[in-house]
């Protein structure tokens, strides 16, 4: 057989779910035919979310003392982040999470049903123990001026998040722990076994931690915080233990 006559075969989509190997034809069948998976996995993460803005705001009816923080009290107040630090954050999340989405879509809906968890152990905290905002930034109207479910609407809009703000606009003691740094640690640590999305968000991870650092909106306390419980609950999701080698003799 000639060179020019052998057969051509078209790159397979690599994934560690099941969808390894696939033609293009058979890898957009495979994911249309997760779709109740993925949206499952998806409704249940926004749900956990709409239950973790609804405690962030019901907290900010209670007065809270600012706290000391060392870092903080070292670092400068850099109102341009301050602005940009939720659109810096859906670069940041965004991109990845789409690519790991198609990669591997079983492990992308773990992935989600893992951070809604995340979500509800940050409401948790967030109710249980409200901490006031750090000195420096922005501060937020209080909820009483728009009225609690009308801000509360608007938390859980997207466009009212990213175009008007709502977030800077009616919360302010949302602190522990950190959103941004929790989610992007989870992507993180799930894509971790992949070598070009792992150092593209670990670079995001960081890039979050100085974002929330420089605009005042977080204690120190808050990143730590957010590492410990983004990791526990990933162990407890994700962990399987090594089968021991019985010793010989």
């Amino acid at each position: 057989m000639r060179r020019d006559e052998r057969p051509r075969y078209r790159p397979r989509v690599k994934a560690t779910d099941g969808t390894a190997n696939l033609g293009e034809r058979a890898w957009w069948r495979t994911l249309v035919g997760l779709w109740p998976l993925l949206g499952g996995a998806l409704a249940f993460r926004y749900a956990c979310y709409a239950v973790m803005m609804f405690c962030a705001l019901w907290a900010e009816g209670r007065a809270a003392p600012a706290a000391h923080d060392v870092l903080l009290e070292h670092l400068p107040y850099v109102s341009w982040v301050d602005r940009l630090n939720y659109w810096a954050w859906l670069g940041a999340y965004l991109p990845i999470a789409c690519v790991f989405l198609a990669l591997e879509p079983r492990r992308w809906a773990r992935y989600m049903v893992t951070g809604g968890l995340v979500s509800l152990a940050r409401g948790a905290c967030i109710a249980l123990t409200t901490l006031g905002a750090p000195g420096t930034g922005s501060s937020a109207i209080h909820t009483t001026e728009a009225g609690f479910w009308p801000a509360y609407a608007a938390l859980l809009s997207p466009a009212e998040v990213f175009t008007r703000d709502a977030i800077h606009v009616h919360l302010s003691q949302d602190l522990f722990f950190s959103g941004h740094a929790a989610t992007t640690f989870l992507l993180l640590l799930y894509v971790w076994h992949r070598p070009v999305l792992r150092w593209l968000a670990l670079a995001g991870h960081l890039a979050m931690i100085a974002a929330v650092m420089l605009a005042h909106i977080h204690y120190s306390i808050d990143v730590v915080g957010a590492w410990a419980v983004t990791f526990a609950l990933f162990t407890l999701r994700e962990w399987k233990p090594r089968e021991s080698t019985p010793l010989a003799g």
